[in-house]
C-alpha cells in the first residue's frame, strides 16, 4: 500500500481536518507508523526527482532549420533560471523533438544542470547541459510524461493545462515538493480494509499521534442522492446472488466528456504507481485509492446495445461453456461458481475482480454507468487464484471492504464527474442492498461492543480511565458511551474488524503505543507441573518396547478403504472423511494393527528379515459416537512380530508378540482367554485368527485388548509371512493400572533357572497350566523372593494325539540370601502337585 505524506497533507487541508500529521517530522513519523500501524518498507524520496524544474511558456516555436523532426522553441521562465543564455526579449532557447509542441503551451522545462526524473528511478542519473544540436543551441529539454516519471507517454511533451505563471516551481505547484511515498506492507492491512485508501490511512496518522480525525462531510453512511438533470436514462438491476452481493450500487450519467485526465490528477496516481487511461476510469482508480471502495464504469451505450430490451444488469454464476473476454485481452471461462456481472443476455464483467472488454469506457463514450458493490471476499480470492488475476480491486475486496460505503464513494464520483467532466446524473441511485436490517439501523458492521477500562488495563498492563479509553478510540471516529467505569463502543460505518472486547483492547493498545507499556518481567510459578499419566505410561511403553527390540512407527491415522477390506474391517464402520488428503487416506482408522501390517511386507521385501513393529496412536469407533455424530477416539497401543520364511522359525509368532506385550505391561498381570462368538464383531478382532489368539484382559476382568496370529485371507491379502503376530492394547485402561512406576533395586544375589515339564490332557490350554502354575507361585513365594515363569516348550507325539508336554521355565532370586537347590525343588513339587490336583498333570 502506496500512499503519499503531500497527497495527505493537502486532503486535510482540503477537508479542514485540524492538526498537521507532519508535524513530528518524516523520521519520526515513519518510526511511528512502522510501531503502530505497519511496517514500512521503502521509503521514496519523491521530492528529489523534482528540483529545479519549471514552469515556462513556450511564446515561439519553429521548425529546426537542418532537421525536420526538431523544433526550435524559445520559452519565457520569468527569468527565474541562472546562468543560462537569454535572446534580447530574455528567452531561452530550446531544441524538442516533440511533434506536438507548439506556441502558447506550458510545459515542464528541465533547465541545464538539473537532472532527469525518470533517470533517477533506473538508478543512472542523467544531467542535462546546455549543447548543439544541429546547429542550433539546446539549453535544457522539454520534458515528456514519461522523462518525468509520471507515466509512459513519450510520444509527446507534457502540455500543462491551467493559468499558472511562467517561473512557477514545477514540484510545488503540483505538490510534488518535498514530497515522500511510504510503501507499507499490505500483510499489516490484512483485517483492515480501510487502510487500502489513503483516507483511513490519514485517519490512523492522527488517531496514533492521539490526535482528533474528521472524516469529509461526503464520506457519510446516507448520503443524499443525486437529482436527475434533464433526461433520464433507464436501467434495470437484478441480483441473483444476495448472499455472495449483499449490496449492489449503480448511477447512470449521460453526455460525459471522455478524454485526459486534469493533470493534477495523472500526477496523483502516477505517484501511487497507477498509470492514467482517461478521465473516467482514472477518476474510479482515484476514489477506489482514496477510499479503499473499488469502482467500476460501464459505457451505457455498449451495455445498452447487450441487453435484450430495456438496458439490464443482472448478478449471478456463469452459463454453463459461457466465455468473457476481459480488458486485459484475455478471454477466460469463468468457474462455476464465479461472480458474473452481466446484461440480460451475456456476460460484461467479472464481479470483483475485472470489466470486460465489450462495455470499456473509450473517447467515444457519451454516457456511462458507475458501479459501488461488497462481494463475498472469499469467492473473491478463488476466482482471481483460479484465473491468475490480480487486480487493485481484488487486493481489496479480498480484505473485505465495509458494505456501508458503497454509496458515498459512488454519489462522491458521480459528483466529481459532473463538475470536471461534463456529465449529468441521468437515474435515481440504484442500491439493491441485502444488508440486514440491525446493520443499516445502528450504522455499523457490527453490534457495539461494552467492555470495563478494567478488562482493558488488565491485558495491556496500564492504568488508563475510561475517559482516556473514549477520547483514544473518538480520535479516530467511534463512538464512545462511558457509564462509570464501563464503556460502550460502536465502531464507525467503515470498520469491519470491531467484534469482540479483545479487539477494542487491541485498537486501545495500538493507539495508545505498545512501546508504552511497562516493562516488566512476568510472574512465574515455579512449582513444578503436574506430570500427565497418560504421557508418561506411552513414554514408558515406548522405552520398555525398544528396549526390548521393537521399532517406533508412525502412520497416517487415515487410511484407504481397500486395506480395511483385505483385514476384514467393514468401511462403513468406519468415519470417512469427507476432504481427504489423498485418495489413499479416505478413512479415520478403527484400530492400528492394519497399518503396522501394511507394513510388513514392505519391509521384508526391503531386506529386514526379522523384526518388530509398534505405534501408538488414536483410533475410532462410529458404533460408540455421541449425540453428534461424531466418533469416539481411544488411544491404543499396537505392535507386530514378523520374520521371512525363509528363517524357517519352528516356534509360533503368537509367543513372541507375547513376550513384548509383558514386557511392555510389566508389572500388570495378564490373563488371556480365547476370543468369544460376540466379540468377533468389533473391528479390533477382526484381522485376528480366532484359533491361534486370545482376548487379553486384567486380572480385574478389565478387556485390554487382543493378541495373536492373524487369519490366512489377511495374510494372503497383505502379503504376510508365515511367521507373524501382533496385538492390540487400550493405552488408557492400561493406565488405570499400571499408575507410578514402583522402582526396586535389582538383587545382589544369582538366580535360580529351574525347568518343569508336564504331561497333560491335549484338550488342555497352555493358558490353563500356566494360570494353575502362577497361581502355586504366588501361594507359595514370600514378597522377599520374586519368581517368573515363560513358556519354553510345548509338545505332542504323533503316536500320543491323547496328552502332551508344556516345559515351563522358572527363575527364582531372592533380595536376602543365595537360593539352595533343595528349596528350588521343594517349590517346583509343590507347583507340580497343584498341576496334578487341578488339571491332572504327571510331572515329567
Amino acid at each position: 500500500m502506496k500512499i503519499s505524506l503531500n497527497m495527505i497533507r493537502r486532503f486535510n487541508e482540503w477537508h479542514k481536518v485540524p492538526g498537521d500529521v507532519m508535524a513530528i517530522g518524516v523520521d519520526d513519523l515513519i518510526q511511528k507508523i512502522g510501531a503502530q500501524l505497519g511496517a514500512v518498507e521503502e521509503v521514496i524520496q519523491l521530492g528529489d526527482r523534482y528540483q529545479n524544474i519549471v514552469v515556462a511558456r513556450v511564446v515561439r516555436c519553429g521548425k529546426h532549420p537542418d532537421a525536420d523532426k526538431l523544433s526550435v522553441c524559445h520559452i519565457d521562465d520569468g527569468g527565474v533560471a541562472k546562468d543560462v543564455e537569454r535572446d534580447d526579449q530574455g528567452l531561452v532557447q530550446v531544441v524538442c523533438g516533440a511533434p506536438n509542441v507548439a506556441a502558447d503551451q506550458l510545459v515542464a522545462w528541465l533547465p541545464p544542470g538539473s537532472t532527469v526524473p525518470s533517470s533517477l528511478v533506473t538508478g543512472e542519473p542523467f544531467v542535462l547541459e546546455a549543447r548543439d544540436l544541429r546547429g542550433q543551441k539546446s539549453n535544457g529539454m522539454l520534458a515528456s510524461p514519461k522523462e518525468l516519471a509520471l507515466g509512459d507517454s513519450h510520444d509527446g511533451i507534457l502540455v500543462i493545462d491551467g493559468d499558472i505563471k511562467p517561473g512557477t516551481d514545477f514540484a510545488e505547484y503540483f505538490n510534488l515538493k518535498d514530497d515522500i511515498v511510504l510503501d507499507i506492507e499490505n500483510k499489516m492491512f490484512t483485517h483492515r480494509p480501510d487502510c487500502f485508501g489513503f483516507l483511513g490511512v490519514a485517519r490512523e496518522l492522527a488517531g496514533i499521534q492521539q490526535m482528533p480525525y474528521k472524516s469529509p462531510d461526503w464520506y457519510e453512511l446516507q448520503p443524499a442522492a443525486p437529482e436527475i438533470d434533464g433526461q433520464p436514462l433507464p436501467l434495470t438491476v437484478k441480483n441473483e446472488l444476495p448472499e455472495l452481493v449483499p449490496r449492489f450500487s449503480m448511477i447512470v450519467m449521460r453526455d460525459v466528456q471522455v478524454g485526459p485526465s486534469p493533470l493534477w490528477l495523472q500526477i496523483e496516481l502516477a505517484k501511487l504507481g497507477q498509470k492514467t487511461i482517461n478521465n473516467i476510469v482514472d477518476y474510479t482508480n482515484w476514489f477506489m485509492l482514496l477510499s479503499g471502495q473499488p469502482l467500476h464504469a460501464y459505457d451505457y451505450d455498449k451495455l445498452k446495445a447487450l441487453s435484450d430490451g430495456q438496458p439490464t444488469v443482472v448478478i449471478r454464476n456463469p452459463h454453463a461453456g459461457e466465455k468473457l473476454q476481459l480488458l486485459n485481452g484475455k478471454t477466460i471461462e469463468p468457474r462455476a461458481e464465479a461472480i458474473m456481472i452481466a446484461t440480460n443476455k451475456q456476460a460484461i464483467g467479472l464481479g470483483g475482480v475485472m470489466g470486460g472488454s465489450e462495455t470499456e469506457v473509450g473517447p467515444d463514450t457519451k454516457n456511462i454507468v458507475l458501479e459501488a458493490a461488497s462481494f463475498d471476499m472469499f469467492n473473491i480470492r478463488r476466482t482471481s487464484m483460479e484465473h491468475g488475476l490480480f487486480t487493485d480491486a481484488v487486493t481489496r475486496f479480498t480484505k473485505g471492504q465495509s458494505p456501508l460505503q458503497t454509496t458515498a464513494v459512488l454519489v462522491r464520483i458521480a459528483s466529481e464527474i459532473s463538475r470536471h467532466a461534463g456529465g449529468r446524473i441521468a437515474s435515481a441511485l440504484i442500491d439493491d442492498n441485502h444488508l440486514g436490517q440491525s446493520m443499516l439501523g445502528r450504522g455499523s458492521v457490527h453490534p457495539p461492543v461494552k467492555l470495563t477500562a478494567d478488562f482493558v488495563n488488565t491485558r495491556l498492563g496500564l492504568t488508563l480511565g475510561a475517559e482516556e479509553i473514549k477520547k483514544l478510540l473518538e480520535n479516530v471516529e467511534f463512538a464512545v458511551k462511558v457509564d462509570g467505569d464501563e464503556l460502550t463502543i460502536a465502531a464507525p460505518f467503515w470498520r469491519t474488524d470491531i467484534e469482540l472486547r479483545e479487539d477494542v483492547v487491541e485498537e486501545v493498545g495500538r493507539l495508545y503505543g505498545y512501546d508504552h507499556l511497562p516493562l516488566e518481567l512476568p510472574r512465574r510459578d515455579l512449582t513444578p507441573a503436574v506430570k500427565d499419566p497418560l504421557l508418561t505410561l506411552k513414554s514408558q511403553l515406548r522405552a520398555r518396547l525398544a528396549k526390548a527390540g521393537a521399532n517406533e512407527v508412525l502412520t497416517y491415522s487415515f487410511v484407504h478403504g481397500d486395506l480395511l477390506n483385505k483385514v476384514g474391517q467393514d468401511p462403513k464402520r468406519a468415519f470417512q472423511i469427507a476432504n481427504a488428503l489423498s485418495p489413499d487416506l479416505q478413512y479415520y482408522r478403527m484400530s492400528l494393527v492394519p497399518s503396522l501390517l501394511d507394513k510388513v511386507h514392505t519391509n521384508i521385501k526391503a531386506g529386514y528379515d526379522e523384526f518388530a513393529l509398534f505405534e501408538l496412536g488414536k483410533t475410532h469407533g462410529l458404533d460408540n459416537g455421541e449425540d453428534d455424530g461424531l466418533p469416539r477416539e481411544f488411544e491404543f497401543t499396537a505392535a507386530v512380530v514378523a520374520a521371512a520364511d525363509k528363517l524357517k522359525h519352528a516356534n509360533a509368532a503368537y509367543y513372541q508378540a507375547r513376550r513384548y506385550l509383558e514386557a511392555a505391561v510389566k508389572p500388570a498381570s495378564l490373563v488371556f482367554k480365547p476370543i468369544s462368538d460376540d466379540m468377533r464383531q468389533y473391528a479390533v478382532v477382526q484381522p485376528y485368527n480366532p484359533d491361534r489368539s486370545a482376548l487379553v484382559s486384567l486380572d480385574d476382568g478389565t478387556f485390554l485388548g487382543i493378541i495373536g496370529e492373524f487369519k490366512p485371507s489377511v495374510a494372503r491379502a497383505l502379503k504376510l509371512p508365515k511367521y507373524c503376530a501382533g496385538f492390540e492394547i487400550d493405552t488408557t485402561e492400561l493406565q488405570k493400572t499400571i499408575g507410578a512406576v514402583n522402582y526396586r533395586p535389582l538383587s545382589r544375589f544369582p538366580k535360580v533357572t529351574q525347568d518343569i515339564t508336564l504331561k497333560v490332557s491335549a484338550e488342555r490350554t497352555y493358558q490353563e497350566v500356566a494360570d494353575c502354575v502362577q497361581q502355586a507361585c504366588q501361594d507359595l513365594v514370600s514378597q522377599k523372593i520374586e519368581a517368573s515363569l515363560s513358556p519354553l516348550d510345548i509338545y505332542q507325539a504323533e503316536s500320543d494325539t491323547a496328552s502332551k508336554h508344556i516345559t515351563l521355565r522358572f527363575t527364582f532370586v531372592s533380595h536376602e540370601r543365595t537360593l539352595t537347590d533343595a528349596e528350588v525343588n521343594k517349590l517346583l513339587d509343590t507347583v507340580a502337585a497343584a498341576a496334578k490336583d487341578k488339571l491332572g498333570a504327571d510331572r515329567l
